[in-house]
């Protein structure tokens, strides 16, 4: 019926009038409200997104005088997802030939509007799809697209093409009323099916999480609240790593070795692995081995008894009996001596101790984290670390990375600690971005300890209310570590600090002078005072360029902008920039 109907509008032609063009405009209104009606069956259907499409398609001829259909739905980078057409769909593949040119696409999507071509032989969008197909072109043939929107946001295109012939007129403002409405009801389908496949993906990420009874989940939701950790700041995938393992290990009781360089937050780890146990309200004991003598750490850890020693005026209880239920921290552990490694081990072993002076044993349960930037396997060779400690502490290592494996983060951490010196001294200041991108770019062998002093002396200061890279003491030649990580040590008989004073400092690209302690002969005689690219600090490795860490992302990601955000810890409009100032080309596939 549907088809008798459209065929005799179209006899009829656009220039009638009357009584006989008020009927055929009647008979256009329910052919019209007869297809949304069944389109809108179509996409409401329980089926895939692809095979709705291609139904859609499929059913447009029974309503509109068209040869060929297409829908083509965009990805979150703009790229064909899929692309349906009568009685078939096509998955996003590369070399596959697109349904409609690249140009035209692009046409659409950028202007937001429809498109109208009376004769696609007849327009530049074409010739180069006119030119690669086999046909000779000399049937006329009009093209119709329609841009595909949900909520202000083009996600696709409807398209239509026909063929044009002197029996047969068109009215352009009506087709493209119809095929506006159901180009709107296909971009709200499409909205709701990634919302709904996005909730999926949730729910079967939870379903797979390790199992447990209802009843042990809500208690453990109940006993492991979240808790936010104050002093880790960062979106990098090296930190969410271990943040996720720091979760997991919380749960239980087993001990933990914290292994990292100096100041990459060996302490707010520990603290985060407390506060999310079942040991959580329970005190937190922390000691830094490194900074006491082996007789006074004694009495620090196991306590000692009035009388043990002169000065010992009363009874103590050590750091072991005030963590009993809780959590305790020992920091620097590989700096204690062979003999108090040995008394350490029986209590770690027995969970007994007796005070210092004492004979009476006392029962202690409480949580080990260790924490150490010592390489403790090379000292175990060295017989440095007694063996039987290590695998006593080293049951769950946790490798915390570097401030230069999180170079996105430090943007962050440096708004942070900016914020903090703000409420402290009651300023305003506030970075430039050219003063950002710097300090994205230093080494910072002294991770986010360093980089928090770098950010106080820079703020403290400052002259102006917006910090600017002139600010920074490595671009007036006056960071004193940096030159500690070169090695640059004494020159011309004096201190590092006589010449800051004589303001004889080198300046940022000038040669390192002769005799210069650390920098031998035939070694690289230009240094840039804060050049990350170029130093002779403590590094673990080979350090890479912003243009190099930007491509192994861009690599790993499959050329994905927004996944390779992610890696960097990076929003996809600052690796866009970095994209462009570095002027790297995209790889499309």
């Amino acid at each position: 019926m549907a088809h008798m109907l459209r065929d005799r509008i179209d006899e009829v032609g656009p220039r009638d009038t009357g009584p006989e063009s008020s009927i055929k405009t009647m008979h256009k209104a329910d052919i019209s409200l007869r297809g949304i009606y069944e389109i809108s069956k179509v996409l409401t259907a329980p089926a895939q997104l692809e095979i709705k499409l291609a139904n859609v398609v499929n059913i447009l001829p029974s309503f509109l005088q068209m040869r060929h259909g297409a829908i083509v739905v965009l990805d979150a980078e703009g790229e064909p997802e899929i692309a349906a057409t009568a009685d078939n769909t096509h998955p996003r593949q590369s070399g596959t030939r697109r349904v409609i040119p690249e140009a035209v696409l692009d046409q659409i999507v950028a202007t937001g509007t429809p498109l109208i071509i009376p004769d696609i032989s007849k327009s530049q969008l074409f010739q180069a799809d006119l030119q690669t197909s086999s046909s000779g072109g000399t049937i006329p043939i009009a093209f119709v697209g329609i841009p595909v929107k949900a909520e202000h946001k083009i996600l696709g295109t409807l398209s239509i093409d026909r063929v044009r012939n002197g029996a047969t007129g068109f009215r352009y403002d009506e087709d493209i009323g119809f095929l506006t409405m159901v180009a709107n009801l296909v971009g709200r389908t499409i909205r709701l099916h990634r919302i709904l496949s996005k909730d999926r993906e949730r729910r079967v990420d939870e379903q797979w999480r390790p199992e447990k009874s209802l009843d042990e989940e809500r208690t453990d939701s109940a006993r492991h609240p979240h808790v936010k950790i104050d002093g880790i700041i960062g979106e990098s995938a090296a930190l969410k790593r271990v943040l996720e393992t720091v979760s997991v290990v919380a749960r239980t009781n087993s001990t933990v070795l914290l292994r990292g360089e100096s100041g990459t937050g060996k302490e707010f780890f520990a603290q985060a692995i407390h506060k999310l146990s079942r040991r959580g309200k329970k005190s937190f004991v922390k000691l830094n081995c490194a900074a006491l003598p082996e007789s006074v750490l004694e009495s620090e850890l196991f306590g000692h008894e009035r009388g043990a020693f002169t000065g010992a005026i009363s009874q103590r209880a050590g750091r072991f009996e005030l963590a009993n239920g809780g959590t305790l921290l020992l920091d620097e552990i590989g700096e204690i001596s062979p003999a108090f490694q040995a008394k350490l081990l029986r209590v770690l072993q027995e969970g007994e101790l007796e005070r210092v002076g004492g004979t009476k044993t006392l029962q202690v349960d409480a949580r080990l984290i260790c924490a150490t930037n010592k390489d403790l396997e090379t000292a175990v060779v060295n017989g440095e670390f007694r063996a039987d400690l290590y695998y006593r502490i080293n049951v769950v290592p946790i490798i915390l990375p570097p401030l230069r494996e999180r170079p996105g983060d430090i943007p962050r951490l440096a708004k942070a600690f900016l914020d903090r010196f703000n409420r402290e001294n009651h300023r305003e200041l506030a970075f430039a971005p050219a003063a950002l991108d710097l300090i994205s770019q230093c080494y910072f062998p002294g991770n986010v300890r360093e980089l928090e002093n770098c950010v106080q002396r820079t703020a403290t200061l400052a002259r102006s209310r917006t910090i600017t890279p002139s600010d920074f003491a490595c671009k007036n030649s006056r960071c004193l570590a940096s030159l500690l990580w070169k090695g640059a040590g004494h020159s011309h008989g004096g201190s590092t600090t006589d010449e800051l004073v004589r303001g004889n400092m080198m300046p940022i690209g000038s040669p390192l002078p002769a005799g210069r302690i650390g920098v031998s002969e035939g070694e690289v005689s230009s240094v840039k005072a804060c050049d990350p690219n170029d130093f002779a600090g403590p590094a673990m490795g080979p350090r890479l360029t912003e243009r190099d860490r930007l491509i192994d992302a861009m690599e790993k990601a499959g050329w994905v902008q927004a996944k390779a955000a992610r890696i960097l810890g990076l929003t996809p409009r600052q690796v866009g920039y970095a994209l462009r100032r570095h002027r790297i080309e995209v790889k499309k596939f």
